[in-house]
């Protein structure tokens, strides 16, 4: 799901991938967690609906919060040097996630208060100097209705919000990479329980994952 050049947050949107699976246990009940903490974690698996197979298992955890960042490191559960440090501001969006920086941020986190029927804008440079890579980003998100939705990580109430984001390389505008996803967003734990994404380049599926919460909890 990777293409040369391409940044880091069309790639599946894995700077909040994230997931550990705990063997087929009922759901359980949603634990309060609406304002970020140091220590908290959510853990996700990825799926890929093409092959039907299981991608991954991501896990991410806050390290720090100020008044305007959250600083977070994840990493692929069960492998070697595969992590990662990312910086999002207050409402979800990622700044930077090495080696990519978007300005101000890349679009893919909420606009609170969020009401259905309520649209904003994605606006975003993304740039990669180690590269040389500039891409511009724009699209918009939608919050299309409230939805319960049931994973692993038990029942939660939330916002469904559908996306759309098209990003293209400065230097070379006939490279295009379009993106749909859904976010299933629920206020109680601050974060999303369900993903969908589906990336086309040329307008071609290149790929098409869902991710969703198996587990999370903060530091006791």
């Amino acid at each position: 799901m990777k293409m040369p050049l391409v940044p880091r947050a069309v790639v599946g949107l894995m700077s909040l991938i994230v997931g550990c699976v705990s063997a087929a246990a009922a759901p359980s009940s949603v634990v309060p967690m609406e304002e970020p903490q140091p220590g908290d974690r959510w853990i996700y698996e990825i799926h890929d609906e093409i092959t039907g197979e299981k991608l991954a298992t991501r896990e991410v955890v806050i390290t720090e919060v100020t008044p305007t960042d959250i600083s977070a490191r994840f990493r692929l559960v069960g492998t070697a040097n595969n992590e990662g440090f990312t910086i999002y501001d207050r409402s979800w969006n990622v700044k930077t996630n090495q080696p990519w920086k978007y300005s101000p941020n890349d679009g893919t986190g909420i606009k609170a208060p969020l009401a259905v029927g309520k649209t904003w804008a994605i606006r975003s440079n993304e740039v990669n100097a180690g590269a040389g890579a500039t891409w511009n980003r724009s699209g918009t998100s939608k919050v299309v209705g409230e939805e319960s939705v049931t994973t692993r990580a038990g029942t939660f109430e939330t916002f469904k919000i559908e996306t759309t984001y098209s990003s293209r390389n400065v230097a070379d505008p006939s490279r295009k990479i379009e993106v749909t996803s859904v976010t299933w967003y629920a206020p109680a734990i601050d974060h999303w329980v369900k993903r969908t994404f589906v990336s086309r380049a040329d307008q071609h599926v290149r790929t098409n994952n869902t991710i969703e919460l198996v587990e999370y909890g903060r530091k006791k």
